[in-house]
């Protein structure tokens, strides 16, 4: 594997937004089917956006890219529920790097309490050993998007270093202040002590409590909905964003073209991560939880595109040979969110695709019922392949070189241990 700075020869690419893109819009507008249409017919009730990232390859197999946009401009507010676990991820593996005693995302690791609320964490029964590891963590936040795993790497990184490392990139109204589960704002601040450890269980590494100490800014947001459920009762108004996580669509983005594209940006905006570390979050981006050991996660309910939702389809499972999806998504509260690099090796095709949609006929939130299959999955995956079928029909000057994103997989073994349903797994 060429190393990353030969490959990409610290050549900075100029990024070109078209707002509101006329070649968007004749995309979407050429897709006929009802329940896409649904949506496209009425893009503000959905709260729809979609961010379309041309790749375009020059004759050094520099890559400049094109953001064809709709509804970007003045963005309202969507929740951006799992998305939030991508850059934890990332910047896990960033503060990794500064810590000493040679402790690396496979070292075992236990979580202590020290606050109230915390929760101590000492074995994992999904894990090699059932010893809990950072890369562990992270295979089960990218795979099938665990909370109980985004919540651990929050507490790692810590409200304050994730919250100022995405500022300094440059994703300044980025706000993750929240785990998913019911804390306050004061538990959310104060991360749990980390310990690590050593094959034979003496301590490698203690990292202890961390107190944030940023004073967040919250605007207050317009309500979302007619009513909603607090604490299992009927509220009948809309429900307050205002302080909960915030992650705008082309932050999102850029946070995963960083992460797929690092040089096309300026050294001090690039992530502080090695070639293994990008080639880790690589795999685990675009591994099927069906190929994965560890978890052992069952294959009929985490089928390939469970967690792609430009390609979702549960009727027909299986994605098109050749073709490796890079990407996170996210749901909740009704918001369906989904940013993605798309590579197929057998056409030599690549690009990105951003979206997110919200989908709640009834106007009621907090109550678990949303319209994700009806209208949401079906209008993503519409999306995806309007913009697959025109990325496979499109000339392109310069065919891309795409060996850097050809990952080796993993092989089910066949074991006795049971996988993993569903309904095991919170995410």
């Amino acid at each position: 594997m060429r190393s990353l700075l030969f490959l990409y020869l610290f050549v900075i690419i100029t990024q070109v937004q078209a707002q509101n893109s006329p070649l968007l819009a004749e995309l979407l507008a050429g897709n006929t089917d009802p329940r896409f249409r649904q949506v496209m017919d009425n893009p503000e009730k959905y709260r729809v956006q979609i961010i379309y990232t041309r790749i375009d390859r020059d004759q050094d197999n520099v890559p400049h890219f094109t953001h064809h946009t709709f509804q970007t401009g003045t963005p309202p507010y969507f929740n951006p529920a799992s998305t939030v676990k991508l850059p934890a991820a990332i910047l896990a593996l960033e503060k990794l790097r500064d810590l000493p005693g040679g402790v690396t995302r496979d070292t075992w690791l236990q979580v202590d309490s020290a606050f109230r609320g915390q929760r101590p964490l000492v074995q994992e029964a999904s894990a090699p050993g059932q010893k809990p590891t950072l890369a562990h963590l992270i295979r089960q936040a990218m795979l099938v998007s665990e909370n109980e795993a985004y919540n651990r790497l929050y507490q790692f990184v810590g409200q304050e270093y994730l919250n100022k490392r995405l500022w300094q990139l440059g994703h300044k109204q980025v706000r993750i202040t929240r785990r998913f589960e019911p804390n306050d704002e004061e538990q959310n601040r104060r991360s749990n002590p980390f310990r690590f450890l050593r094959e034979d269980g003496s301590l490698l590494y203690a990292q202890p409590q961390e107190v944030s100490a940023i004073p967040f800014e919250y605007p207050q947001l317009p309500l979302i909905g007619e009513a909603h459920y607090s604490n299992g009762t009927l509220v009948p108004k809309g429900m307050d964003f205002s302080r909960a996580n915030n992650l705008p669509l082309f932050d999102l983005q850029q946070i995963l073209q960083r992460l797929m594209f690092p040089m096309s940006f300026s050294a001090e905006q690039r992530y502080r991560l090695n070639e293994e570390d990008y080639r880790f979050l690589y795999r685990y981006l675009s591994q099927s939880p069906g190929e994965t050991n560890y978890p052992k996660y069952d294959e009929k309910d985490f089928y390939p595109s469970y967690a792609k939702f430009f390609f979702r389809d549960s009727t027909v499972p299986k994605q098109p040979p050749g073709l490796r999806i890079f990407n996170k998504v996210g749901w909740a509260y009704g918001f369906l969110t989904d940013a993605s690099y798309v590579v197929d090796f057998d056409h030599q095709a690549e690009y990105m695709l951003a979206a997110t949609v919200y989908v709640n006929e009834d106007g009621v939130l907090n109550d678990g019922k949303y319209d994700y299959k009806e209208l949401g999955y079906p209008f993503l995956y519409e999306l995806g392949q309007t913009i697959y079928r025109h990325e496979l029909s499109r000339e392109r000057p310069h065919k891309p070189d795409l060996s850097r994103f050809k990952i080796d997989y993993e092989q089910r073994i066949d074991d006795k241990r049971p996988t993993l349903k569903e309904s095991e797994v919170d995410n």
